[in-house]
């Protein structure tokens, strides 16, 4: 089982989304920025080191705001939603396009399908 994180970013009533690059598994849809847990890291550490390689920002890593495990038809990943925070202003490195977007929003854009179960949890909080 591959153990990922993401980080859930709010600034202004809204969170951070991003899209997947066109030349990666499950293309051009959306996610929260994250990635694998590399050996000998904690989750912790994971989530920041994506975070600067992803879009140049450094994060304060807050608790745990879902914990979700799904099966691709490639992989099965557990995955980690941290509740994050930053000052920095994020830059496309990796991703195709980024968005804030509140809850209310969710429906207009097509998310990973192992963030389903998040995305039904943030559409509660609006």
């Amino acid at each position: 089982m591959l153990q990922v994180v993401a980080a859930l970013i709010w600034r202004n009533g809204k969170f951070l989304i991003c899209q997947r690059p066109a030349d990666k598994k499950r293309a051009l849809l959306w996610e929260f920025v994250g990635g694998k847990v590399e050996p000998g890291e904690t989750p912790q550490q994971a989530l920041r080191r994506e975070c600067r390689e992803e879009l140049a920002i450094d994060v304060a890593v807050g608790d745990v705001f879902c914990e979700v495990t799904h099966t691709y038809p490639d992989t099965t990943v557990h995955l980690i939603l941290f509740n994050a925070s930053t000052d920095d202003t994020p830059r496309l490195l990796e991703h195709n396009d980024m968005r804030w977007i509140t809850p209310q929003q969710i429906d207009e854009f097509e998310f990973c399908p192992a963030d389903e179960e998040i995305l039904e949890r943030l559409k509660r909080l609006a």
